[in-house]
C-alpha cells in the first residue's frame, strides 16, 4: 500500500486553535482533508477563515482549559458535528515568567492546569470513546524544547513540558495495542504570542538566533507537516516519540 498522509473523512480536535501554532496546525490538517474542531477561549474567526480558504470545514468550540469543565463537552460537541473524533491535538498552553526564587503558587498551578492536567483528562476522554467504539486514533501533544532542557525563568512551564513528554510515552505504552498512537511535537523557537517577550528583548533574541542552525525563528506553518504526519496513516507504527521541530537547535 502507498504511504498515505490523507486525512479525508477524519475529524480532528485542535486546542488553542485561535492563533499561532494551533492555527497553523488546524490549517495543515484541513489541507490534508480533515474536518477540524477548533477549541479555544477567544474568537476562532481568523482560523475559521484560514481553514475555509484551505478547502476545509471547521467547528468552533469555546472552552477555557484551565479547568476540567469543558473536557466531555469538547468530545460530545465534536461527535455531534461529524459523528466521529479521530485525532486530538493538545496544543493549548500558557506560560508564566519569573525567577524561580520568586515564582508564585498561583503561576505554578495555572500553568500546570492548562499544560498538563487538562491535557491528560482530555486525552483520557478521547481515548475512552475510541476504545468503547473499538476504533483507533491519533493523539499529538505539543511539547517543547523545554521537554529536553531547563531554560530560565519559566519553572512551571519547564516542569509541565517535561511532564508532557513523560505522559506521551506512558500513554503510548498503554494505548498502542488499542490502536491509539500517542506522540508529541517539540517546537523550537517559533514566532508566537508565547515568545513575544523573548523576541522583544534584543539580547535574548540575538542569543537565540545565534544558536539556531536554520538561522531564523520558526514560522507557525513550518510545524504543519509534522502534525499531519503524526495524525495520518503514515505514522501508524510510530508510538511515544517526541519529535523536535526546532531548526536544528538540539543538534548544536
Amino acid at each position: 500500500m502507498p504511504i498515505s498522509f490523507d486525512l479525508t473523512g477524519k475529524t480532528a480536535i485542535v486546542t488553542g486553535a485561535n492563533t499561532g501554532l494551533g492555527q497553523a496546525i488546524s490549517v495543515a490538517l484541513a489541507q490534508a482533508g480533515a474536518d477540524v474542531a477548533l477549541v479555544g477561549r477567544s474568537s476562532m474567526a481568523e482560523t475559521e477563515t484560514a481553514v475555509s480558504a484551505a478547502g476545509g470545514r471547521s467547528l468552533s468550540i469555546q472552552a477555557d482549559l484551565s479547568s476540567l469543565e469543558p473536557v466531555d463537552r469538547i468530545i460530545s460537541e465534536t461527535v455531534a458535528w461529524t459523528g466521529r473524533a479521530d485525532i486530538l491535538v493538545n496544543n493549548a498552553g500558557i506560560i508564566r515568567r519569573a525567577d524561580a526564587i520568586d515564582f508564585s503558587e498561583a503561576d505554578w498551578d495555572a500553568v500546570m492546569d492548562v499544560n498538563l492536567k487538562t491535557v491528560f483528562f482530555l486525552s483520557q476522554a478521547f481515548a475512552r470513546r475510541l476504545i468503547t467504539e473499538g476504533k483507533g486514533g491519533k493523539i499529538v501533544n505539543i511539547a517543547s524544547l523545554l521537554s529536553f532542557q531547563g531554560g530560565i525563568r519559566i519553572p512551571s512551564y519547564t516542569a509541565s513540558k517535561s511532564g508532557l513528554a513523560g505522559l506521551t510515552r506512558l500513554l503510548a505504552c498503554e494505548w498502542a495495542a488499542k490502536g491509539i498512537n500517542v506522540n508529541a511535537i517539540a517546537p523550537g523557537y517559533f514566532t508566537t504570542n508565547n515568545t513575544e517577550a523573548l523576541r522583544d528583548d534584543p539580547d535574548r533574541n540575538a542569543a537565540i538566533l545565534s544558536r539556531i542552525p536554520a538561522g531564523h525563528w520558526g514560522q507557525p506553518e513550518e510545524l504543519g507537516g509534522a502534525a499531519v504526519f503524526l495524525a495520518s496513516p503514515a505514522s501508524d507504527y510510530v508510538h511515544g516519540v517526541v519529535l523536535p521541530v526546532d531548526g536544528g537547535w538540539l543538534a548544536r
